[in-house]
C-alpha cells in the first residue's frame, strides 16, 4: 500500500473513471476526497464502498463550470482535511456534434468546466499541496487523432495537456510531478447509450487494436502508478491509456 498517510482529492470521483481511480488509490492506502458536482448518492456509494474495502474517504460537493467553483471545493474539502498530496482533476464534460451546429453557451460551458476548473483547483491548491506530491489531469485520445464531431471538448483537452507541460517545470522545484492520463473510450454511464447498441459497441471496440472497450481499471491503474513513488521520475507527460485506439 504505496499510499499510506497520503490524502487525494478526486474531481468527478463519484462514477464511473473517477469512481475507478477513488477506489484505486483507495486500495493504495490513501485518504479519498470524493468530489462530486449534483449526484450526492453516487458519491456517498463510492465512500461506502471504499469503507467496505477498510479504506477511508469523504465527499466534497462543488459545481463546477461556475464562478467560484475552484474556492467553493477547496472550502467544502478543508472541512474535512488540511493538506492535499494527490490531486486528480477528473471532472469533466463532452458534447460531440458537427462543428458547425456549436452554439457560444455549450463552447464556453465545455472551457468552464473541462479547462478553467482545472487551472484554479490546482492554483488554488498549492498551498495545501505538500512538497513530492502528485498532479493528475485527465485528458483524452481526441487530442491525437481527428474527431470531427468532438473538436471543442478537443480543444478543452488539449489545453489540460498544454498546462501539464508548463506546470511540470515550475512545480519541480517542490518535487511534485505533473503528468496528464488520456484515455480512449471507456464504458462508463456516460457511454452506455452509445455502447446500447451491439453493432454500435462492436465498430467502437474495433478503433482499439486490442478489440476491445476500456474499463474505468485500465485508466484507475496507471493514475494509480503515476501517484506513486514509483514515477518520482516521470513529470510533463502525455500518457496516452486508450488501448492503441486509432493507432
Amino acid at each position: 500500500m504505496s499510499l499510506v498517510g497520503k490524502v487525494a482529492l478526486v474531481t468527478g470521483g463519484s462514477r464511473g473513471i473517477g469512481r475507478g481511480i477513488a477506489m484505486r488509490l483507495a486500495r493504495e492506502g490513501a485518504r479519498v476526497a470524493v468530489h462530486y458536482g449534483h449526484d450526492e448518492l453516487a458519491a456517498e456509494e463510492t465512500v461506502t464502498a471504499i469503507e467496505a474495502l477498510g479504506g477511508s474517504a469523504f465527499t466534497v460537493r462543488a459545481q463546477l463550470g461556475v464562478p467560484g467553483d475552484a474556492e467553493a471545493l477547496w472550502q467544502a474539502y478543508d472541512a474535512e482535511a488540511s493538506v492535499v498530496d494527490i490531486i486528480v482533476n477528473n471532472a469533466g464534460t463532452a458534447v460531440m456534434g458537427p462543428f458547425a451546429a456549436l452554439d457560444v453557451e455549450t463552447f464556453d460551458q465545455l472551457v468552464a468546466i473541462n479547462a478553467r476548473a482545472p487551472f484554479f483547483i490546482i492554483q488554488l491548491g498549492l498551498g495545501r499541496l505538500r512538497d513530492d506530491g502528485r498532479i493528475i489531469n485527465i485528458s483524452s485520445a481526441v487530442t491525437r487523432v481527428s474527431s470531427p464531431d468532438a473538436v471543442a471538448y478537443g480543444m478543452t483537452k488539449s489545453a489540460l495537456n498544454t498546462m501539464t507541460l508548463a506546470l511540470s517545470t515550475v512545480l519541480a522545484p517542490r518535487g511534485i510531478t505533473v503528468n496528464t492520463v488520456a484515455p480512449g473510450l471507456v464504458e462508463t454511464s456516460m457511454t452506455e447509450p452509445m455502447l446500447a447498441d451491439p453493432a454500435t459497441a462492436r465498430v467502437l471496440a474495433s478503433l482499439s487494436v486490442f478489440g476491445r472497450i476500456g474499463q474505468p481499471a485500465d485508466i484507475a491503474d496507471v493514475v494509480g502508478f503515476l501517484c506513486s513513488e514509483d514515477s518520482r521520475w516521470i513529470t510533463g507527460q502525455c500518457i496516452d491509456v486508450s488501448g492503441g485506439t486509432q493507432l
